[in-house]
């Protein structure tokens, strides 16, 4: 007698209405960034938010007091959890932290169906200014995490120090970036003279203005950007379509900051919590 093949004891994902969006990063104790931030722009889009913990910072808007990593082996089970159980129509990947947690997220990306697509937010640096990729693990993100990239998302200093420039700017930096590997690259423009974004596919550039808010609140503001864009790609958007959606989310969560909330840079309001509350005051 034949045996039958073996069957999996995971619960098959059913088909279902709303996308599920998992953000792989690290957890600000403050709320403002990190897959706080994650989860709250991937409610706004209208998804459902899951997370894969890399490490937890003890963190403020003030700067950051701590850091501590989440074994290699942790990161792996949490994806899987979340994969083989609810499955995942898009990633986000936020703050590694270390050589060790970028060989974990490289083997946690393998457990997603093919052609998932995986938005890279390559954090270096905190809002406040603490480092939180270790110098070392640059070249880890770049060779195991970048590559693997359905789009990057870096700010203008991130973008300089992943393509070893720092005098390139616009069209040139983005190409420069996306010739690391990912299929795309949107190097977003919070930090240049003008708040303009630009995406490059590897066959056309677009360039996607907005406006700046210099008096909002920007902690969080690329979390959430990069989480939005996600979010827009699990619905179905093409990615200029999702990329607006995301520079659109991004710079009214700004607008909108918490600035009353810390002494530092206050976090991003991308759910309209002052809205809502003068809202229910005027109901008073």
């Amino acid at each position: 007698m034949t045996a039958g093949p073996v069957l999996s004891s995971a619960p098959v994902p059913t088909p279902r209405s709303i996308p599920v969006c998992l953000s792989i990063a690290g957890s600000d104790s403050g709320g403002g960034a990190g897959i706080q931030a994650d989860l709250k722009a991937f409610a706004r889009a209208g998804v459902h938010g899951t997370t894969a913990i890399t490490a937890i910072t003890a963190q403020n808007t003030v700067g950051v007091i701590g850091v501590e990593a989440i074994s290699p082996a942790m990161i792996v089970a949490q994806v899987r959890a979340v994969v083989e159980d609810l499955g995942v129509d898009a990633v986000k990947v936020g703050m590694l932290g270390s050589v060790a947690s970028a060989e974990a997220v490289s083997k946690a990306l393998d457990l997603l169906a093919p052609g998932t697509p995986v938005v890279v937010d390559p954090v270096m640096v905190a809002e406040s200014g603490a480092r939180l990729l270790d110098r070392d693990a640059q070249s880890a993100l770049v060779q195991l995490i970048v590559a693997r990239a359905t789009v990057l998302t870096p700010n203008l200093p991130e973008a300089r120090v992943l393509a070893g420039d720092a005098t390139l700017d616009g069209e040139a930096l983005a190409r420069a970036v996306r010739a690391l590997g990912p299929a795309a690259v949107v190097v977003t423009g919070g930090h240049r003279e003008e708040a303009v974004d630009v995406l490059f596919d590897g066959e056309q550039i677009v360039e996607i203005a907005g406006e700046r808010f210099a008096d909002g609140a920007a902690h969080g503001s690329g979390c959430t950007h990069s989480a939005t864009l996600a979010a827009r790609l699990a619905l179905g958007d093409d990615l200029p379509s999702a990329a607006r959606e995301a520079k659109r989310v991004a710079s009214e969560a700004v607008r909108d900051g918490l600035r009353e909330i810390g002494s530092g840079a206050g976090p991003v309001d991308v759910l309209g919590l002052l809205a809502k509350l003068g809202g229910a005051t005027a109901r008073l």
